[in-house]
Formats: structure tokens, sequence, C-alpha cells
């Protein structure tokens, strides 16, 4: 069985070394590339301000988060929930070095680089010179991603789940659903000769066959035979 977490961050700006905080965690659980439906979703209390250009991107103000806990009152149920599983992220480096760096100033194991996958690498090792955000990558694989006015941590980790099915491959070839892709098959029919039987021929009377024109000339009209 393989576990997957594909997971996403929204935080207080772009480097973590200056200061910024986490502010939301979403994921979404993966087992044999396919959704078990388990989420997991946090909002964050940065301890600081949100800066108006970054609240214009996530829709998260400062005065919205401070009821919500500090990132080491949820850190250890963030590890549980993700456990032993593999890392999906989209420009993963981001995500990981912010989330291993809140992990680090507690003491806490930081999750594994040989256990995480980028998407972002993969969509420009399959489509090079392209445009490969998420949005674009929604509108290439032609995902609905019409609910995402702001970036939000557990719609864009559950929107990542679908377009990384996608860059494996698709969910139709892995799960034969695709007709046409199917191959024809010839089948070959054999005449078992064990169960051959002569055919039989039947003696029929004058009088059966008169009967048997009655009975179409009354019974039965407009018969297609007779047309």
């Amino acid at each position: 069985m393989t576990r997957e977490i594909v997971f996403d961050t929204e935080t207080t700006g772009f480097d973590y070394a200056k200061g910024e905080r986490l502010v939301e965690i979403g994921a979404v659980e993966l087992v044999n590339h396919v959704p078990t439906g388990i989420t997991y979703h946090q909002y964050i209390n940065p301890e600081k301000e949100v800066p108006e250009e970054v609240v214009k991107v996530h829709g998260l103000t400062y005065d919205f988060l401070k009821d919500f806990p500090t990132f080491d009152k949820v850190a250890q149920e963030w590890l549980d929930f993700v456990g032993d599983a593999v890392l999906v992220a989209h420009n993963a480096s981001f995500d990981m070095n912010f989330v291993n760096y809140e992990l680090k100033q507690l003491g806490l194991p930081e999750m594994s680089w040989d256990k995480c996958v980028d998407t972002l690498e993969i969509a420009r090792a399959l489509f090079p010179g392209a445009r490969c955000s998420l949005d674009a990558l929604c509108k290439r694989f032609e995902i609905d991603n019409s609910s995402r006015t702001f970036h939000g941590a557990l719609l864009d980790a559950q929107l990542l789940s679908e377009v990384y099915l996608e860059l494996l491959g698709g969910k139709e070839p892995s799960l034969l659903l695709d007709a046409k892709k199917e191959k024809k098959q010839t089948v070959e029919v054999v005449f078992d000769k064990s169960n051959y039987r002569e055919p039989r021929f039947f003696a029929v009377s004058d009088e059966e066959i008169t009967k048997h024109e009655e009975f179409l000339k009354n019974k039965i009209k407009n018969a297609l035979w007779n047309i």
C-alpha cells in the first residue's frame, strides 16, 4: 500500500528566514493514488500581522487568524497525520522549507526530503516551456477550479491531488475505463462436431397445410410474408 499526503500551505510572506510564518496547512490523503476522503486542515495564528499584499492572495487577515492555535499547538498533530507517507506538493521547496523551519524551532523531527514529490518539477519535465502553475495545469487537464477565488491550502491540495493523478497518467488509464483505447479482441469460434446431429425432417399432411392457411387468413391481418 502506498500512502501519499498531497499538501499545501499559506504564509505571511515568501521568506521564512526573515520571520514569515505559516497561517494555514491543508492536506489530502491518497492510498495507491486514490483519494480516501480523509483530509487535514488547520488555520494557524502567526503571532504577527499579515501584509495587505499577502491578504490579497489568500484572504487571511491577522484579525481572523488570531483566535486559532499557534503552530506549536498543532505541530505534533500534523506530524501524526503525515506519519511515514510520501509528501506531494507543488513547488515543494516552498512548503517544505516553511514547515521544516517551524518544526526545527520546536525541536521536532523535520519532514524528509527523500519522501517528497514536487509536482512542479514533474509538470516542467512533461511540458517544457509551458506555464505550470496550479491554475494552468487545472486548465490543461480540464479540472474545475472555478471556486478558487483565493489561494486556500485545503482547496489547493484537493485540486493538486487531481492534477497529480493526471501527471501520473490520468485516472482512466489506470482504471481501464477508456473504451476507446481498448484493444479489439478476436474471438475464435470452434464448431464441436461431437455434438453435431443430422437435421430431422417432418412430413406435413394436406389437411394440416389447409388448416394452417385458414388460420393465417382468418387470424393474422396483413401478414408480412404475404406482402
